[in-house]
């Protein structure tokens, strides 16, 4: 073997040895998470961004099924298996991980000056010092309509309470369209859609969700109660038979056309967009009257933190700040058109209909839903029990005030506000 046939054997020896430090150097950050939908946006836009401005750090997402991810993810913390980055459902899900020491103090974490405290209040301690997820992603609710019923109509976009019915009763006149689609069956929908959409006009939104948890309120009061009379009038503009009425009940008959307005969380538009063969538009909650401030739920929905015991918990850490620039806030949100992002950084969206949702934070005050936070921890689950209440009172079968009666009752028999 000459000379120089040894020197490139070592040489390609040592090219080789360094390509395996390298290797060896690159960090793998896994991502625990339920939206097993989200995988391509992922793989295709988000996790190339990251990688392309920090070699070295490979990222995997791997989701498990919505219904199954509270249960899988304890039992993979409990085993020591789970992975380093934790996708946040909010509130009392997060913050028992958090109790558990399953997920990190992140409230230094470089980043998260870019977040409201109405942001990160669904991933913060009780007395406000700690929080332990980056806040990703938000719902609005509001109204999403049809245009081309609107069109033909000759219908305005209503901004009071007043002009709200004055809309509904020329539709329901027509006969062509039902007024809107919204039913009863699945509870949820008369809540969520209902109380909690139209509810922060009346309650003030934070000033209202704040003064209930400390009880200096009550859910008897009447800014608590309004809502529901108000809902109560929804009974005669739902179509017949609203009462046996899914939530895809209600889907289908928007996106069919055969309905003018659909009381709507963000989260449908990219449904409807695909399903939909009109123009929709939309409209944030009505306010009572002319000149009133108006309010919206824009609710935390969706966050991420970290496996305090992560090997990798220094890359996770880079991964976490750039989850908290304006960079993904941007790809985000314009992938999931939507899911709107809680950076304080304000996001173009290329979505008109995702825009004109996210357009109201820019004239109303932001709240989120009134239940979620600390109220609805004990027996009776006063979300739950909103479900139920909701429902009976479009339905007709309880009046307003002896629903927010019976919720009040239901948490005072275990709810002691702090003093």
């Amino acid at each position: 073997m000459t000379r120089t046939t040894i020197k490139g054997l070592l040489l390609a020896s040592s090219i080789l040895g360094s390509a395996g430090l390298v290797q060896a150097q690159d960090k793998t950050l896994t991502i625990e998470s339920w939206r097993n939908d989200d995988l391509t946006i992922w793989q295709e836009k988000l996790i190339p961004a990251f990688e392309a401005k920090n070699p070295g750090i490979k990222v995997v997402f791997s989701p498990s099924a919505p219904t199954e991810y509270n249960a899988a993810l304890n039992a993979k913390l409990d085993a020591g298996s789970a992975g380093d980055l934790i996708t946040c459902r909010p509130f009392d899900p997060s913050l028992e991980l958090y109790n558990k020491k399953h997920l990190a103090d992140l409230t230094g974490l470089a980043g998260m000056e870019n977040f409201s405290d109405v942001a990160k209040s669904a991933w913060t301690t009780d007395d406000g010092k700690v929080t332990f997820c980056v806040p990703m992603a938000s719902v609005i609710h509001g109204f999403i309509y049809n245009k081309d019923a609107f069109d033909q109509l000759k219908l305005s976009v209503p901004t009071t309470e007043e002009e709200f019915f004055a809309v509904l009763d020329k539709i329901k006149a027509d006969g062509n369209y039902i007024p809107m689609a919204m039913g009863t069956k699945d509870l949820w929908e008369a809540a969520t859609m209902g109380y909690q959409n139209i509810g922060p006009n009346y309650w003030k939104g934070e000033e209202g969700r704040l003064a209930l948890i400390k009880g200096e309120q009550k859910l008897t009061d009447d800014t608590w109660v309004e809502p529901y009379r108000v809902l109560a009038k929804w009974k005669d503009y739902l179509g017949d038979g609203f009462e046996a009425q899914t939530y895809p009940d209600s889907q289908n008959l928007f996106t069919l056309g055969r309905a003018a307005i659909y009381p709507a969380g963000s989260w449908e538009i990219s449904g409807f967009n695909t399903q939909a063969q009109f123009k929709m538009g939309a409209f944030p909650p009505p306010v009572k009257k002319a000149g009133d401030t108006c309010y919206i739920s824009d609710h935390t929905d969706i966050g991420i933190g970290l496996n305090p015991k992560s090997p990798n918990a220094e890359a996770a850490k880079t991964f976490l700040t750039w989850v908290a620039s304006p960079e993904f806030a941007d790809i985000y949100a314009n992938a999931l058109p939507g899911f709107f992002s809680l950076n304080s950084t304000a996001v173009k969206m290329t979505d008109p209909l995702a825009q004109e949702f996210v357009s109201w934070r820019e004239k109303c005050k932001s709240t989120i839903r009134s239940t979620y936070q600390i109220l609805s921890r004990g027996t009776p689950n006063l979300e739950n029990e909103t479900w139920v209440e909701s429902a009976n009172v479009i339905n007709g079968t309880s009046t307003p005030e002896d629903a927010a009666k019976k919720l009040q009752e239901g948490l005072d028999s275990w709810y002691k506000p702090a003093k």
